[in-house]
């Protein structure tokens, strides 16, 4: 049978009256009592001021205790700490819902004792106790529940625990903890907090978010603080991307690619993101043609690689007419370099045997192909980079066409299963020259190199069919 509101008022008494009592196991009872009747709305609407003061007397009692118990008094240390997560699951409780209470616990005190205990928790005198996890995690559970909602709690309990709380809490060796710690961090961002993360003294608590969204999939919150938060600031995602290790970066990057598939409607990336994509992709471009050379076996060679993979699939993206980000046809330099990496890819996959090499692969079990490397689909994403660029947008057809690109794209049509996306065969006729087996990404860039620009339509009119090219020197004699 559920509390009713007399039974709450008769609770208080009972916290009234343990305050002139020494705290003990006996009263943890009570404090339980307490708690299951604010699971229902109609008592917690019924709890008066005076109750929550009894309860914060008792929980500030249990702070002191806390701080002047030795370590070596185990059992005290242990009720102390059953009767902490006891309060803190009752005041977590009487804040579902319920404005009022959220104010009230507020202007009482709660936050900013219940922080001083979680901080304690943490520290080199506790840390080490198994039983520190339930009134830690109860305890963050309080933050949140008196966060939501409530501006003004949102600003006290940023005020109290950034930025050194914070990363203590995504630090806990306690995966449940850690969930809630992000939940309550996602809870306190706004616009005006995500700047403060800049900071050089503050960006720690940020690359840790970012560290959990690798390590931790499986929790949502960090993956929303990233989208929702980080990624609008330019000058956040900047530090952080200066800031971690390859691993890391490539984590970034997979968000920031999955925002642009996944809803590119209501992507949230910043435009000044795209233009520093834009200069890490011309400045480590040169990362993946150590793939070619004998440290290509070095785990540090593979993530940098990876990330200028990536670099390049989240440009591809982002220049596949979304209106935002299109301002990237206007980089030349980005443009010219595209097309020297792929004349330099593909001039060493031609100069001997590689991985950008051409290769004859299909019938391989996916264990056995080379999937997860970041070669593949490396030169059609090259290839697919220049067709955007040069979508609708003459300027850049004509520096393409005088970079000699025209001819290198056709010959990167031979069939390659390193680029898989490039199996699907169409065929292409142009005046005097028919292209078959061509693929999608060669096609499409075709396609807008030759729109509504006859120069580069008579350069590849002027093209003679001679069957499998050595190298691109046959289509310009």
């Amino acid at each position: 049978m559920a509390a009713s509101p007399s039974s709450v008022l008769e609770n208080s008494s009972v916290l009234a009256g343990i305050l002139k009592e020494k705290r003990c196991r006996e009263h943890l009872q009570a404090l339980k009592t307490f708690t299951a009747a604010l699971q229902e709305e109609k008592n917690r609407d019924a709890v008066n001021e005076e109750t929550f003061s009894s309860l914060f007397e008792f929980l500030s009692g249990l702070c002191d205790d806390l701080h002047s118990t030795s370590i070596e008094d185990q059992d005290q240390l242990s009720v102390s700490l059953q009767l902490i997560a006891e309060s803190f699951r009752a005041q977590r409780n009487s804040c579902i819902q319920n404005p009022r209470n959220q104010n009230l616990l507020r202007r009482l005190g709660f936050i900013g004792v219940s922080v001083k205990i979680l901080s304690f928790l943490l520290s080199s005198k506790a840390d080490k106790r198994g039983d520190i996890f339930e009134p830690l995690r109860c305890g963050i559970q309080f933050l949140g529940n008196v966060a939501v909602g409530n501006q003004k709690c949102k600003d006290d309990i940023w005020q109290l625990s950034f930025p050194t709380l914070f990363l203590k809490l995504l630090a806990v060796a306690d995966d449940k903890a850690v969930n809630y710690a992000t939940m309550v961090l996602n809870t306190c961002l706004d616009e005006a907090k995500v700047e403060p993360l800049c900071e050089p003294q503050n960006i720690p608590v940020a690359l840790r978010v970012m560290e959990l969204c690798r390590s931790h999939p499986d929790l949502d919150w960090t993956i929303l603080i990233a989208t929702m938060h980080f990624f609008k600031s330019p000058t956040l995602v900047k530090r952080m991307y200066s800031g971690m290790p390859h691993l890391e970066r490539v984590s970034l990057l997979e968000l920031i690619l999955a925002q642009l598939t996944e809803d590119p409607d209501r992507c949230g990336v910043h435009r000044d993101v795209a233009s520093f994509l834009s200069d890490c992709f011309r400045k480590d471009c040169g990362d993946v043609l150590m793939l070619a050379t004998d440290s290509a076996s070095s785990e540090e060679v593979l993530l940098k690689a990876q990330t200028v993979t990536l670099q390049l699939d989240i440009l591809c993206e982002m220049t596949s007419d979304l209106g935002q980000f299109m301002f990237l046809q206007d980089d030349a330099d980005l443009l010219k370099m595209t097309v020297e990496l792929l004349e330099q890819v593909h001039a060493i996959g031609k100069a001997n045997s590689n991985v950008f090499s051409a290769a004859q692969n299909f019938s391989s079990s996916d264990e056995d192909s080379p999937s997860r490397s970041p070669v593949i689909n490396f030169k059609a994403h090259l290839i697919r980079l220049i067709g955007n660029l040069c979508h609708g947008n003459a300027s850049n057809q004509n520096k393409v066409r005088d970079l000699d690109g025209i001819p290198l794209i056709l010959d990167n049509c031979n069939v390659d299963s390193n680029n898989p996306f490039l199996s699907e065969y169409l065929s292409l006729t142009v005046p005097n020259w028919t292209l078959a087996v061509i693929t999608q990404w060669a096609i499409l860039a075709i396609r807008n190199l030759l729109d509504k620009n006859q120069q580069n339509q008579e350069v590849v009119a002027a093209l003679e069919p001679r069957g499998a090219a050595a190298d691109c020197s046959a289509f310009r004699e």
